[in-house]
């Protein structure tokens, strides 16, 4: 439901209020919407948009020099009245004429027709422009009962900039028709919608499932499918509209892609990524795209793609300057891409270790971090739940990122021949670099210190990997300033280097050993939810934390099992092959 809403009947009036308070310097409120504070020059066409409230932007962020002159809004997903379309055309009216753009639907249609006709009988010339981009509410050969969705951007944008350009009421309505004809939009909604004051949605789509083809009025679509991958919701977004583009069209195009309300625009980037290698396959040119909220419909989730294709004049008409709430920037140039180098890391090199001992050591870390990934990503969800209780829920997601990029490092540097030191600290400062924020710096500089303890010409020796393992206790509690009690993963990792300088000092065999460590690690990660924090971001929800173990010792007494679990399996195989040795030597 709405959480700020009070009135629900008055919403979309005191929204259209606020706004007129917040942009004052731009527009100002008038009845039935708002107009340009500063009016355009007499004797300009006046673009005048409407429709519906519960699309913000559209359409009163829209208004301003090189967009719209006015807009109009009606209630929440219903068509301004007749006599707020007069009222509006009335004042904005600078004599050169009005072109009145809407989105196709029944009430809008009637509203902004009855108006016309009767601003004509007043003397006034007046042309209509109703939007008709979207690609689901009806075929190609039936495009009259197409809806506007998201290409009013587009269009209204468009035309705004040839208003504005000083172009007479006959260019600026051509062109109009122009840029409707060549606009296509198609959208997909992840969830419903909900009216202010409703306590439930419009319509509700099922978990891990879109609706296809949605209006911006809360209809739900006339399709759902599973939620792809963002490369392929992008093949389906791009080809609903490339469908439709003739053979002989512009393949220079305008690109909006849209957010619906509640998706955030990191999400709609993921996608654009994904979009763009698809763009350059069909041929087709982005200018001047626009990703983020445009034309939204209250908190639904989802997203559309629009393109129009562009011919000269509708290029430097969408390139041209906009100064609006909503869209802002001078005269867009056009700018030469030049390909990215996402691949400046590849030519790092790594020393090759000078023994076969030393590169077998090498690869032995590598394949220990590929075996702390796999626990880790398996580990991911019950990590960042145990977190979210005091955090922000990311720790698992941190480990798993961060332990994934080290298992690439040290496979690359292993690959190369690298000893066991420079394969430990090329994971160290890939774990730290992906898995970012503290637990990312801690855990790199760490491990980096761990790294420094190893001999990249020899295998690790129980002794380098009890130095190994105090060197980096003592860099994360230099660093985080953390000690046993503050409910952090020291409270972990302190008893685990303690109990392996015990055992390994008894001369007790490594993996035992380390096992036994590994056995104190979890027990005190274990007893941490006793505790109550007194460092890091838990700390200010320290109760909420109270009788939950902390999330970043767990992590690290589950990493220190596996490297036991791979220590003691290795043991057994080196085992296994002295004693196949001596069989076949006939000892």
């Amino acid at each position: 439901m709405t959480k700020i809403c009070g009135n629900a009947s008055e919403f979309a009036a005191s929204a259209l209020h606020g706004y007129s308070m917040v942009h004052r310097d731009l527009v100002k409120m008038i009845r039935g919407g708002v107009m340009r504070a500063k009016p355009g020059a007499q004797g300009k066409v006046a673009v005048v948009v409407g429709g519906g409230s519960g699309h913000y932007p559209a359409f009163i962020g829209y208004v301003g020099s090189g967009f719209a002159d006015a807009a109009i809004a009606g209630d929440i997903f219903a068509s301004p009245s007749t006599q707020a379309i007069q009222s509006v055309v009335r004042q904005a009216d600078l004599g050169g004429g009005i072109l009145l753009g809407f989105g196709n639907y029944a009430g809008d249609v009637l509203n902004f027709g009855i108006a016309a006709d009767r601003l004509r009988a007043e003397g006034y010339d007046v042309r209509i422009l109703a939007t008709m981009d979207d690609v689901a509410s009806a075929t190609e050969g039936e495009r009259e009962r197409r809806r506007g969705i998201a290409g009013d951007l587009t269009i209204f944008k468009i035309v705004g900039a040839a208003a504005e350009a000083g172009l007479d009421l006959d260019a600026v309505e051509e062109i109009g028709h122009r840029v409707n004809r060549q606009t296509r939009t198609f959208g997909v909604a992840f969830d419903g919608c909900t009216l202010p004051g409703e306590k439930d949605k419009l319509f509700h789509v099922p978990s891990a499932r879109m609706a296809l083809g949605l209006g911006v009025h809360g209809e739900p679509g006339i399709g759902e499918d599973n939620i792809p991958a963002p490369q392929a919701l992008a093949q389906i977004l791009l080809d609903k509209v490339v469908s439709e583009l003739p053979a002989d069209a512009p393949r220079r195009v305008a690109i909006t892609l849209n957010g619906l309300g509640s998706t955030k625009q990191e999400e709609l980037f993921v996608l654009w990524e994904a979009l763009a290698p698809l763009l350059e396959k069909a041929g087709l040119t982005a200018i001047a795209p626009l990703v983020g909220e445009y034309v939204t419909s209250l908190d639904m989730a989802g997203c559309s793609l629009t393109l129009t294709w562009l011919d000269e004049q509708l290029e430097q008409l969408w390139r041209a300057p906009v100064d609006t709430a909503a869209l802002r920037h001078g005269q867009i140039e056009d700018v030469e891409m030049q390909p990215e180098d996402f691949a400046a890391e590849s030519s790092v090199t790594y020393m090759k270790s000078s023994t076969a001992a030393g590169r077998h050591g090498g690869q032995c870390v590598s394949d220990m971090m590929a075996h702390l990934t796999d626990a880790l990503a398996k580990a991911e969800a019950e990590l960042g739940h145990i977190d979210a209780v005091a955090g922000d829920g990311d720790h698992g997601q941190g480990m798993a990122r961060g332990s994934a990029a080290a298992r690439a490092a040290a496979s690359k540097a292993a690959a190369s021949g690298a000893g066991p030191a420079t394969v430990l600290s090329a994971a160290a400062d890939a774990w730290a670099d992906r898995a970012g924020g503290t637990s990312g710096a801690l855990w790199g500089e760490g491990l980096r210190a761990f790294s420094l303890a190893l001999d990249d010409n020899a295998l690790p020796s129980s002794q380098h990997l009890a130095l190994g393992a105090r060197q980096a206790m003592e860099r994360i509690m230099t660093l985080g300033k953390a000690k046993p009690g503050d409910k952090t993963l020291i409270d972990a990792l302190v008893p685990f280097v303690e109990t392996l300088e015990t055992q390994l000092a008894e001369a007790t065999p490594l993996p035992q050993a380390w096992a036994q460590a590994a056995k104190a690690s979890q027990a005190a990660a274990e007893a941490t939810k006793d505790l109550l924090p007194r460092l890091g971001r838990a700390r200010t929800h320290g109760e909420r934390s109270k009788g939950h173990p902390d999330a970043g010792a767990l992590s690290l007494a589950l990493c220190t099992d596996v490297v036991g679990q791979k220590l003691y399996a290795s043991m057994q195989e080196n085992s296994l092959i002295v004693e196949q040795r001596h069989q076949s030597a006939g000892l």
